[in-house]
């Protein structure tokens, strides 16, 4: 008897997850792709409130095989997850919280647009339940894209369709000697290796359940874990893309997602001693990744809290988070026949605090939202120049007669 290859397998890394695991099954076994095509691969992470009994009762009764395998409590969700994809055998393989759930068509319209992009990874539309959810990613469908020209860099959670091929050349594991931020080194490295990226935006694919246990990693492991996270995949990038401005877009995400929280307003209730920590934690990662190229993609505020950092000089990242929590708006100084505009955060000017003025210095994206800013004649150079090359593109292309320029069949 002929074994068919299932298109995908759902891998499930389950630690105390009762109740939420009911739901999350439940929405396994109501996918609308044919249950031949899906195998599920179970991992009981030593839990002890029913998660194996219920996983196993699943699997004696699911319209598609399943296999449950129970083992000793690892510590974090990279080892169940690795478990997992050993044994998958599916064409492509996902990734399942056991306290999320998919939508119903969710596994059908991902696998229908890998096969139909011959693309390597499908993100399918994230939707937050009690819980944020990232957003900037889902304004369209894409067919095909990359992580430089698109924002999923700031989606690195694990919960996307993988084409299992991929991970199996390239050996793409999860690192389990990190207790947060795992699913990101994962990802990114996949997002980087991959031919193609597709996004599936016009269905909610995932529902991402807030716990009410507290039991979720990232909310209760220690600020030192995000330390780690932002090391491992700073470095990840560094090796895997040359300087310049593409390794810049990239470091963008771990500066803003995983360092920058650590220097907002939990500073200000840290006590001295974890501040200290932190800035020693903070400046070798500083020190070999921050520079103008990423500087300059951030917003003034973001951009000046991190250069305090860089500079270690918390007494004055304490006033600007200060000002920051009093809601207070910065003065806007324009400078340069109003082509260049400063938003006056404190220490702008300040000599004794010696913070450059291109740290002040908005960006063309922060800046047009105030009134008496213009665009410089670089910035007008290149609008115009992009105008001209649609002006041409526009009349080389074949018009409905069919000749270049709109000309017509004599």
């Amino acid at each position: 008897m002929t074994v068919t290859q299932p298109d995908v397998t759902v891998v499930i890394g389950a630690y105390e997850a009762m109740p939420y695991l009911v739901e999350c099954l439940a929405s396994v076994e109501a996918q609308t792709l044919d249950p031949t095509r899906i195998e599920v691969v179970a991992i009981d992470d030593g839990s002890k409130d029913g998660t194996g009994e219920y996983l196993e009762e699943f699997a004696a009764r699911a319209p598609m095989p399943v296999t449950v395998i129970r083992q000793e409590n690892s510590g974090g969700p990279s080892g169940p997850r690795n478990v997992g994809l050993g044994k998958a055998a599916g064409r492509y393989v996902f990734f399942l919280d056991a306290d999320d759930r998919l939508g119903p068509e969710a596994l059908e319209r991902m696998v229908a647009m890998a096969d139909k992009a011959g693309t390597d990874v499908v993100l399918g539309k994230v939707e937050g339940v009690n819980r944020n959810a990232p957003k900037s990613m889902w304004g369209k469908t894409l067919e095909r894209t990359d992580v430089y020209s698109s924002n999923i860099k700031f989606t690195l959670s694990a919960q996307k369709l993988f084409r299992r091929a991929l991970l199996e050349r390239h050996g793409i594991r999860f690192d389990e000697s990190l207790w947060t931020g795992e699913d990101a080194l994962f990802t990114l490295e996949a997002y980087l290796r991959a031919d193609g990226i597709s996004v599936v935006a016009d269905y909610t694919c995932y529902y991402l359940v807030g716990r009410d246990d507290g039991k979720h990693v990232t909310k209760s492991g220690s600020y030192t874990l995000r330390f780690d996270s932002a090391r491992a995949l700073m470095g990840l990038i560094e090796r895997m893309v040359p300087a310049g401005p593409k390794r810049d877009v990239l470091m963008v995400r771990p500066f803003t997602v995983t360092l920058l929280p650590q220097f907002g307003p939990v500073f200000l209730r840290d006590t001295e001693e974890v501040r200290r920590t932190k800035m020693e934690l903070a400046k070798p990662l500083m020190d070999a990744h921050w520079n103008e190229g990423v500087a300059q993609r951030l917003k003034v505020q973001e951009r000046l809290r991190l250069h305090l950092v860089a500079m270690q000089r918390p007494d004055l990242l304490k006033d600007v988070l200060e000002f920051v929590k009093a809601k207070r708006e910065p003065d806007a100084v324009l400078k340069k026949q109003n082509t260049r505009l400063y938003l006056a955060y404190p220490h702008f000017r300040d000599r004794k605090a010696g913070v450059p003025d291109r740290v002040y210095l908005a960006e063309a994206r922060e800046a047009k939202g105030y009134p008496g800013w213009r665009k410089g004649p670089a910035e007008t150079f290149l609008r115009r120049a992009k105008r001209k090359v649609r002006r041409v593109l526009r009349r080389a292309l074949p018009s409905r007669g069919g000749r270049p320029g709109g000309a017509t069949a004599a």
